[in-house]
This record gives structure tokens, sequence and C-alpha cells, in this order.
């Protein structure tokens, strides 16, 4: 009869584990099933078909205690999955979001022919990376105000083979001239700062991701007053424009955007909420009905 491995198999850390994180994460066991799976080196899946029954790596304990400290599992494991491809994170970028793919989807939806896309805010790359993916007729500017959000978008560009059509560059749309040489787009996307100043967050959030990339004035709109006013100047003819907002935010960013000449469509993510905005030119949009 074949000897049982020693120490603590798998199946009963991951066990403990999610007890351990009950009252830190609302995927208790999910997160303790990619934490063990990131400590043997393995998927998830492999772990779950293949390794419950082998002994509990060793330093599993101490990512277990980092998520209980509410860093976030991207953090610790150093990439997020996004529509279907890895990548990259750290402190200085959002963690990619489920939410977010709906800002995708609009995007493919509204302007599947585009050719040159710009992407404002771009932090890890992942909108504008996943939009190129899925455009292969496309390339791309992302901008960000952080130089280390830029080396991580570069560095997702390259892992997925994009670098050659994905150009990462410094940009602040706060600045006069930012855009100056950047010449017009068929589709401009942006995941800007919504939250309010005042919100309350989670730890995971609050304390492990960049306050520069959440935060946008007393009632979160601070950003939308300042960018969307300047888009018109951004788009070709017949170019859109996709905006993720916050779920309340639908009426009050629609209303910055119809005073600047945009015509608007919602679009709800998988839980029915608003999440993003489509935005045509009104002047465009009457010539071609």
């Amino acid at each position: 009869m074949a000897e049982k491995p020693a120490g603590l198999p798998v199946a009963e850390g991951i066990r403990e584990a999610a007890a351990r994180l009950a009252a830190t994460s609302d995927t208790a066991r999910l997160d303790a099933e990619l934490l063990m799976a990131h400590a043997l080196g393995v998927s998830r899946s492999d772990l779950l078909l293949r390794c419950m029954a082998d002994p509990a790596p060793a330093d599993f304990a101490a990512l277990v205690e980092r998520r209980a400290g509410h860093e976030p599992v991207a953090h610790i494991l150093g990439t997020q999955d996004f529509y279907g491809r890895p990548f990259r994170v750290t402190p200085d970028v959002l963690i990619p979001r489920g939410d977010s793919e709906c800002v995708v989807e609009a995007a493919l939806a509204a302007a599947p022919l585009a050719r040159r896309v710009l992407d404002l805010g771009t932090g890890s790359g992942a909108l504008l990376l996943t939009l190129l993916a899925e455009l292969p007729q496309a390339a791309g500017i992302g901008i960000d105000a952080s130089a280390p959000a830029l080396a991580v978008a570069e560095e997702n560009a390259a892992a997925l083979g994009l670098a050659g059509r994905a150009e990462m560059r410094p940009g602040d749309w706060t600045l006069p001239g930012w855009a100056d040489g950047f010449g017009v787009f068929g589709l401009v996307i942006a995941n800007p700062p919504y939250v309010e100043d005042c919100a309350e967050l989670s730890p995971d959030v609050r304390d492990h991701e960049p306050a520069s990339a959440l935060f946008a004035g007393p009632e979160g709109l601070d950003d939308y007053r300042v960018l969307v006013p300047q888009l018109a100047a951004l788009l070709a003819p017949g170019g859109v424009a996709v905006l993720e907002i916050g779920h309340l935010q639908a009426r009050v960013v629609g209303r910055i955007a119809d005073d600047a000449g945009f015509a608007v469509t919602i679009h709800r993510d998988l839980a029915g909420r608003d999440r993003a905005l489509v935005l045509r030119q009104k002047a465009w949009q009457s010539r071609t009905e």
C-alpha cells in the first residue's frame, strides 16, 4: 500500500484557509483555491482535478495571511484575468474587474471597424489591449499620468503579442495640450476616476489600489466634466466614445455628454446595472439618419 504524503493535504489546507478568510472575503473558498494553485505552481483546474491529496506547500499559510490582511488576491498572484486573458497587475494600477467587460462589449458593438483606438487612463492596459486583440485591424494609444502604470501596460502589451500595435504614452487630460499630435480616432474609451471622495470603500480597494485612479471630487464627476467636452476633437467623423461610469451616474454623466453635443446610449453590466455610456456626436448622427 502506498504511503500517504506527509503534511496537511491540499484539500484540508483549502478548507482551513476558506474558514480563515470568511471574515475577509465574500469569495473565501475561491480565494483559498487560487492561492493554493499559485503556491503549487499549477492552474486552478489542475489543482481541483489532480492535487487535492498532495501535501500543501509550506508557503501557502503566508499567502493566506496576506489575504486575511485584505491584500487583493490579484496582487498576491500578480495577475488578473480579464475577458479571458491574463493581465499583470501591481498596486500602481486598478485591478481589472468583470464589470469593465461591459465597456469592451459596448465598444465592439459600437465600433467594430475602428482602426485607431485611444484609451484614456489605460492603467494595466486591459481595456485597450483587449480591444486590440478583438479588433485585428486596429492599432491604439494608451495614456496614463502614472509612469509606473504605463510600465505595467507595456509589459502586458508585450506578453500578449500586441506591442507592435499598442503605444503607451504619458498623458494628463487636465493639462493643456495633452493630446497635441494624437490625431483622431474611430474609438475612444475611458474608465476615468469616478468615486466620490467621501465614499466608503472596502480595505481591499482603499488600502491597496491607487487613489488617483479612484477618486474624482465630492460627486465623483470631476474627471467627466474635464474630459467629456474634449472628446469631440479626438473623434474621427462617425467615431464613438465609450465611458465606464458608476452604476448611479448614468443620468448626470449623460447630461454632461448631452451638453457637450453627444447623443448617449446606456449599456448595462451582467448584474443589470448601468455601467457604460456610448457617445456619438449629434451633428454627425443627424447627417446619417
